[in-house]
């Protein structure tokens, strides 16, 4: 799982990646720092509304999700993304769920109904994806990202070593678990339609580096975008809301991520770097 990194953070064996009201803010940023929830964000009487997925992927949001889905009818739904990224082989699993309900992806901070006369419920686009967020996108049939939204990428890494990759030691085993869980993200990453370009733009990012973040033009050319009309994926929905105050995400902590099915190992590959517009690299 690909996570950020927080002063105290928890390290367990598993792999990770880390691939915005103000009131509302607060409350986004604090549920970032936590494992990815779902929520139905209605918008009636004009648009069917979306799912709200926010927070970091772990061994457990493959079935926290099938448990949000099990009563409802999702099929051809949008997921609004913000998120920091998690466990690699749970995102994996997560995002064939996602392409076997024909679901859109897009990103976003969903801003709910506060109620009262014309009061509608509506999508902030300043937000992040980053690290395994993005190939969560990329799971999505159609996906769009607002101009305004941070699409943030990176390497895989030993999550336990992350905090000071490169005066850490490493053996023949650790080796193959990075490039075990590469080639599982790079089978992915092709069956969803992805381009090479992708995994390229992310592997050339160390853990002591700034996420890179991908520009209108890479986010064509890794085919993470496949429509540039908002409509496509949120018909009748404001997604131009105005942006929300203190909104720059916060680092995450690191969770431990499960092998992706029926891989016999139970470990893979982390990597953790620091979130927000202006991180500093870990040393």
């Amino acid at each position: 799982m690909l996570v950020g990194t927080t002063a105290c953070c928890v390290a367990l064996a598993g792999a990770v990646a880390t691939f915005s009201s103000s009131a509302q803010a607060g409350g986004t940023l604090e549920e970032r720092k936590l494992p990815m929830k779902f929520n139905w964000v209605a918008c009636e009487p004009n648009c069917r509304g979306w799912v709200s997925a926010v927070g970091i992927i772990t061994a457990d949001t493959p079935k926290d999700f099938e448990d949000f889905a099990r009563s409802r009818q999702l099929g051809g739904a949008t997921v609004v993304l913000d998120s920091s990224g998690g466990s690699v082989n749970d995102a994996i699993t997560l995002g064939r769920r996602f392409r076997n309900l024909g679901l859109l992806t897009t990103v976003g901070i969903s801003v709910p109904s506060r109620g009262g006369q014309g009061a509608r419920s509506a999508i902030a686009p300043e937000a992040y994806c980053e690290s395994m967020c993005v190939f969560l996108l990329l799971a999505g049939k159609t996906r769009y990202v607002p101009a305004a939204a941070h699409v943030r990428v990176h390497q895989i890494w030993m999550g336990d070593r992350a905090d000071d990759a490169r005066a850490a030691t490493y053996s023949a085993q650790d080796l193959m678990i990075v490039e075990r869980d590469i080639g599982r993200l790079a089978k992915y990453t092709f069956d969803m339609g992805g381009a090479g370009d992708l995994l390229s733009l992310a592997l050339n990012v160390p853990p002591w580096e700034d996420l890179h973040e991908l520009d209108a033009t890479e986010l064509k050319l890794t085919n993470l975008v496949t429509t540039g009309a908002a409509s496509d994926v949120l018909p009748h929905v404001d997604v131009s809301a105005p942006a929300m105050a203190d909104a720059a995400p916060k680092a995450q902590d690191r969770f431990a991520a499960e092998p992706e099915q029926p891989a016999k190992s139970t470990k893979t590959a982390e990597a953790a770097v620091p979130t927000g517009a202006a991180a500093a690299p870990q040393k």
